[in-house]
């Protein structure tokens, strides 16, 4: 619960670069979530060109912290793989969880950044990064060594738990 709890959106980073063995624990968690199917859609592309991060800056309209990252991972739906129609969102949503509570369990910092369904994003993205037609960019996320600390979020509601019925 303590990773949960204290996995926030950091949007700040130092220019300290992630090495390779951390950004290869972040794609262990991603690839460790389950899957409709256990069909594993999902493809990562691992971003860490100064060029390329600034020009996501210009096609996502919140992606800003990418001037300053040293990391990004897109997650993608690959249609190809996809057993069951439809749930590659559920099952890149998965990886992209998994990425973040990974980066807060090995000491970096990390927020998502929607992509899909937002078309003008996908378009871009996909076009920047010369996607196949059949794979989807899901989210991005960025990530670094954090240079912001935000308290743990308690967000635990009651009134939002219903049992058996409405």
């Amino acid at each position: 619960m303590d990773t949960i709890r204290n996995r926030r959106s950091i949007r700040k980073y130092t220019a300290q670069p992630v090495p390779q063995e951390l950004v290869t624990r972040l794609l262990e968690a991603a690839m460790s979530a389950p899957s409709a199917g256990n069909e594993q859609p999902w493809e990562f592309i691992v971003i860490a060109d100064r060029e390329v991060l600034q020009a996501i800056t210009k096609v996502h309209p919140h992606s800003q912290m990418l001037k300053e990252a040293p990391l990004a991972i897109l997650v993608c739906g690959n249609l190809e793989r996809e057993k069951y129609p439809g749930f590659w969102i559920e099952d890149c949503s998965a990886a992209t969880e998994n990425i973040l509570l990974e980066a807060e369990n090995i000491g970096l910092g990390g927020v998502w950044l929607g992509v899909y369904p937002h078309d003008e994003r996908v378009k871009g993205i996909s076009e920047l990064l010369g996607l196949p037609s059949s794979v989807i960019p899901l989210s991005l996320v960025a990530l670094g060594y954090p240079a912001e600390k935000k308290p743990p979020a308690e967000r635990f509601d009651p009134s939002r738990v219903h049992t058996n019925r409405w």
